[in-house]
């Protein structure tokens, strides 16, 4: 059994820090590891991240491209053949989707896409539906209602 007493850190765990300048016999004194004179042995020495010497660095070289619309909907998409795990004659809903998880959020909307089959009448609630999933919801005796 150890005792608290004898309990000690696992040998490499620690190191003690180098305390730079502090004399010849040291090996770290006198320039403290950084050479003679320049830019990188002042304090506070050193250039930026992607510095090129003053050459025109090469984030700045290339062409821009492209933009972000910020007038961008950010839509869920579900597919028809996820709906088949509602019971029949469910009204399902953007809440519901998100609450099963088929949705991750109602953001600004979801949309039925008409991927797979339906096997089952559900009255279907969504912001938007594609022309097919609307005629396979109503071909399974469904109701598809934009909200």
């Amino acid at each position: 059994m150890v005792k608290l007493h004898e309990l000690k850190p696992v040998p490499g765990s620690r190191k003690n820090r180098t305390r730079r300048g502090r004399g010849i016999g040291s090996g770290l004194g006198k320039t403290s590891g950084r050479g003679h004179k320049g830019q990188k042995s002042r304090s506070g020495g050193g250039v930026r991240r992607g510095f090129e010497g003053g050459q025109m660095p090469l984030y700045r070289r290339l062409p821009k491209r492209g933009f972000t619309n910020i007038f961008k909907k950010d839509i869920s998409i579900v597919n028809l053949e996820q709906l088949n795990r509602f019971e029949e004659g469910t009204e399902v809903t953007p809440e519901l989707l998100v609450q099963e998880g088929l949705a991750k959020k109602a953001k600004d909307g979801v949309k039925v896409l008409a991927k797979g089959e339906l096997n089952k009448a559900l009255t279907v609630k969504a912001n938007y539906f594609s022309k097919a999933a609307k005629e396979k919801i109503e071909a399974a005796g469904g109701k598809a209602e934009v909200v």
